[in-house]
């Protein structure tokens, strides 16, 4: 089974991560962030990755931690449960409707993290959540995953809409990126042997 499993504790966060690569999209989600638990869930369950998230932070000060160190804690969970990737697809892309959002993103399940995110916020907050940690999370993620990671928004208005459609474009892109693709017939899908 494709699993990972990491626990981060920092002055600022304490946070734990679990998930299957090859589960049905079951989430349990506890960020201490409501709209980030709601981005969460979604990439569960258009991923199919089963997830568990458990985070207390000093949301006191504000949610930048949470969700940051959120992004961390995946990422290497994420790495630890690709193991060395032998069989997956690694590359994948799509482009995500979202009422009047559409959004591109394209993954390389490289070992080499880099992360171009071109999305922007004319909206600094969703509710209480500050938009610009969308991109944060991103970066995180995408560095301690160990992907190489394109995001960018080709129009839409509406920042819920902008968000959800990131979140969700990552999701159905490491869904096909991910998948065990039995042409390779459990080689590593590079020339070099390795990723």
């Amino acid at each position: 089974m494709r699993s990972g499993e990491v626990k981060r504790r920092t002055n600022e966060t304490d946070i734990a991560v679990s998930l299957v690569l090859d589960g049905t999209g079951k989430a349990e989600i506890s960020s201490g962030v409501g709209f980030f638990d709601h981005m969460l869930n979604l990439f569960a369950r258009h991923s199919l990755i089963d997830l568990k998230v458990a985070v207390t932070g000093d949301t006191h000060i504000d949610d930048h931690h949470s969700v940051e160190d959120t992004g961390i804690a995946l990422g290497e969970a994420l790495r630890q449960a690709l193991g060395d990737k032998k069989g997956i697809r690694r590359y994948a892309d799509i482009h995500l409707p979202m009422d009047e959002t559409l959004t591109r993103v394209a993954i390389d399940v490289s070992g080499r993290p880099f992360l171009v995110f071109r999305t922007r916020f004319e909206a600094q907050k969703i509710g209480s959540f500050d938009t610009e940690l969308v991109r944060e999370f991103f970066q995180a993620f995408a560095m301690n995953a160990g992907i190489t990671l394109h995001v960018e928004t080709l129009y839409g208005d509406n920042a819920h809409h902008i968000a959800e459609s990131c979140f969700k474009g990552l999701a159905r892109a490491l869904r096909h990126a991910l998948e065990v693709d039995p042409r390779e017939g459990g080689r590593v899908p590079s020339t070099k042997g390795a990723l």
